[in-house]
């Protein structure tokens, strides 16, 4: 490995990491000799691009840009030799942009079996509810639901997210059971979170669509709030199955107004603009495309 790229290397890990020494472990460095070398690229480049303590290493902003479009071309590199040895499996770290819920309840779940095929292959999730910026988080794909925002950004449709309307049956026994959308004024709503609708709640049927304005004392900006707040009887929930699966299937929330159809969300994968998405990026998305046709893995 010649000086320049060994350099940038060692920059990469020792940002990600935060430690020249686990940066030299990992490419067969000592640490003087990691430190040594992205010194040798800051002069070069005439920069900062590492703030060094005695406990850590931080990017400064230049390092940070620097990183930023740095390390997708170290990764297309790594492939590209992987590609070139003719090695299947994946190596690496793969990291997912997705909301909290999303992840801890469809993805995690389903994981075991991908990362069992693919052992060199480290797979890092940035969870938020709120949508990353897939260039400065380092996202390597995102999963969102709902409109797109990128346009400059691929995306490919990997399932859709069923909305409805739950409520615990604490909360009914106490409230009554809605019969309609208009009833819907005579009861205590949850608002939010991100990617729900907030002041208008659209219902549909026989081709007849009502958007029936609600208010609620409580509202939430997570999911998994939101839907803690419905099981403890609070009042009625507008969210995703994916979002609600588990709580339905052992009957702490019950789906109401069912022969009224709300919008549903379609969820994509989306890969970063202005540069090829990653083959551990792809071969993830394709393994979780297929993986959601399937049954859950807890029912399976």
């Amino acid at each position: 490995m010649n000086d320049r790229l060994a350099a940038l290397k060692v920059f990469v890990r020792a940002a990600q990491t935060g430690s020249f020494t686990r940066a030299g472990q990992e490419l067969g460095l000592s640490q003087p000799s990691a430190s040594r070398l992205v010194a040798g690229l800051e002069k070069e480049l005439g920069v900062t691009l590492l703030t060094r303590n005695t406990r850590a290493v931080t990017l400064t902003q230049a390092g940070s840009d620097y990183l930023n479009r740095i390390e997708p071309i170290i990764a297309a590199l790594e492939e590209a030799n992987q590609a070139a040895r003719g090695e299947g499996e994946l190596r690496g770290t793969l990291r997912v942009g997705l909301p909290a819920s999303i992840a801890i309840r469809e993805v995690i779940p389903r994981l075991p079996r991908f990362m069992s095929e693919h052992k060199g292959l480290k797979i890092e999730l940035a969870m938020d509810d709120y949508r990353q910026d897939l260039v400065r988080d380092a996202i390597d794909v995102a999963i969102r639901l709902g409109t797109l925002g990128d346009s400059a950004a691929t995306s490919k449709r990997i399932g859709t997210n069923y909305r409805l309307l739950v409520a615990s049956p604490a909360y009914l026994k106490r409230k009554g059971r809605p019969k309609s959308p208009a009833d819907l004024a005579d009861h205590e709503v949850i608002k939010g979170p991100v990617g729900s609708p907030s002041d208008a709640w659209e219902f549909e049927k026989d081709g007849r669509t009502l958007a029936i304005t609600v208010d609620g004392r409580f509202a939430a900006n997570v999911n998994e709030a939101a839907v803690a707040a419905a099981v403890a009887g609070l009042g009625l929930l507008s969210t995703g199955l994916w979002g609600c699966r588990a709580e339905l299937e052992d009957g702490r929330l019950v789906q109401v107004l069912k022969d009224w159809n709300m919008p549903s969300a379609e969820v994509h994968a989306i890969f970063p603009p202005g540069r090829a998405a990653k083959l551990a990026a792809r071969a993830f998305i394709g393994f979780l495309a297929d993986e959601l046709k399937r049954p859950h893995p807890t029912k399976s």
